[in-house]
């Protein structure tokens, strides 16, 4: 069983940055692929970006390749999502994601969501 507990989110102009963290519970947490997602009004969940377990392997949605990066800290149960120069349409709920790899995290098949954090990103 993992808790996720995102926390960063706030309000940013375009051409700033917010960093989210997402805190897990647990002791097992480098056996887990992490991802973020994002749903903004009227859409979609869509992918972000997802890390491996050890943290060697990241992926990122074309939308935000250069511009975000995702990290974990193992040692923290914790893992990141830097968000650099903000668009207002990076404006949604983001969400973070564990699952047992990282297909199944890409896919949004991980059985275990946090709560989310509001982004949202004024022009």
């Amino acid at each position: 069983q993992v808790e996720l507990v995102e926390s960063g989110g706030g309000l940013a102009q375009a051409g700033g940055s917010l960093r989210l963290s997402c805190a897990a519970s647990g002791r097992t947490f480098r056996s887990y692929a992490m991802g973020w997602f994002r749903q903004a009004p009227g859409k979609k969940r869509e992918f972000v970006a997802a890390v491996s377990g050890t943290g060697d392997s990241t992926y990122y949605a074309d939308s935000v390749k250069s511009r975000f990066a995702i990290a974990r800290d193992n040692a923290k149960n914790t893992v990141f999502l830097q968000m650099n120069s903000l668009k207002p349409e990076d404006t949604a709920v983001y969400y973070c994601a564990a699952g047992a790899t990282i297909v199944i995290v890409t896919t949004q098949r991980s059985g275990y969501w946090g709560q989310g954090t509001q982004v949202t990103v004024s022009s």
